[in-house]
């Protein structure tokens, strides 16, 4: 286990690099399960939640078909079509959503706004937040409803 096991903050750095590790999948197309022990063995997951980053990557690789099916109605272009790192983003903001009950939607959204702020284009953050937000609304209506 790595130090941030846990901790918000070593979710957020589990994220980022969940995000760059599906990135660099879909460039080269390598083995999620090789780029994993990759960032383990390297130490890049430092101060990271490995266990969080670890279920992210696997999680996303093995689930990607049924995330683009639960993103594709709120999307404006077809998943294979948007960039790299938006897709990576919305793939994680979608799995949690998902399969994360334990963390709230806003948090999803949040972090995912974060990455995209920071990695995507101009305008993606505005465009990620769009799509999990209509996302979190149908898979988590009762979470939604009792927030607002």
């Amino acid at each position: 286990m790595t130090n941030g096991q846990g901790s918000g903050r070593g979710r957020t750095k589990a994220r980022r690099l969940a995000m760059q590790a599906l990135y660099q999948r879909q460039i080269g197309g390598q083995d999620p399960k090789d780029i994993c022990n990759d960032y383990i063995r390297t130490g890049q997951l430092e101060d990271a939640d490995e266990d969080y980053f670890t279920a992210i990557l696997l999680g996303v690789t093995d689930e990607s078909s049924s995330l683009d099916a639960a993103l594709s109605e709120f999307l404006d272009r077809p998943a294979d079509q948007l960039d790299p790192v938006e897709q990576a983003i919305l793939w994680i903001g979608a799995y949690e959503l998902t399969n994360r009950p334990d963390v709230p939607f806003r948090v999803v959204i949040n972090e995912a706004v974060e990455l995209a702020r920071t990695f995507g284009a101009e305008g993606s953050h505005r465009y990620v937040n769009g799509v999990l937000d209509k996302v979190a609304a149908e898979l988590r209506a009762d979470e939604v409803v009792a927030t607002r």
